[in-house]
C-alpha cells in the first residue's frame, strides 16, 4: 500500500471508521489502483498503534462496500470500481466533509447563514451584502 493513512486521536469517529473513510477515498480516487494489495492487518495495526481487530473491521466494511477483496491467505486487494460504487463513495465522503463542515461552522458560533454565505462565496456564487 502506498498511501499514507493516519489515526487523529482528537477526532470523536472511531478509529475503525477514521481508516475505513481515508481508505475508501484513496480507492474513489484513483490513488488505490484495483489489484493493489492493502498491508497486512497486523502490519497496519502496529503501524497505526491500533488493535488488529480495529484494522480488521475496517477492511470488513470496505469490503461490505465493494472496495475490496479478501483471501484467507492472499490478502486485501482493491477491487475495479464500477462508476455507480465510485460515485455513491465520493457522495459519501462528501457528506462527511459537510458534516465537519457544519459542526465547526457552528462551533464558530456565527450562524448557519454565515455557513451558507462561505460556501457561496467558496462557489463562486456572488452573495449579497448584509
Amino acid at each position: 500500500m502506498s498511501v499514507a493513512v493516519s489515526i487523529d486521536p482528537d477526532d470523536s469517529t472511531p478509529p475503525y471508521e477514521q481508516l475505513r473513510r481515508q481508505l475508501a477515498a484513496h480507492i474513489t480516487s484513483g490513488a488505490l489502483e484495483p489489484g493493489t494489495r492493502l498491508s497486512p492487518v497486523r502490519q497496519l495495526a502496529a503501524a497505526l498503534d491500533l488493535a488488529n481487530g480495529t484494522v480488521a473491521r475496517a477492511y470488513r466494511e470496505l469490503e461490505s462496500a465493494g472496495l475490496v477483496h479478501t483471501r484467507r491467505g492472499g490478502g486485501t486487494t482493491v477491487l475495479e470500481q464500477s462508476d455507480a460504487a465510485t460515485e455513491a463513495a465520493r457522495r459519501d465522503r462528501l457528506a462527511t466533509i459537510a458534516t465537519r463542515f457544519v459542526a465547526e461552522s457552528r462551533g464558530l458560533r456565527l450562524g448557519d447563514d454565515a455557513a451558507l454565505a462561505a460556501i457561496r462565496r467558496a462557489l463562486g456564487e456572488d452573495t449579497p451584502s448584509a
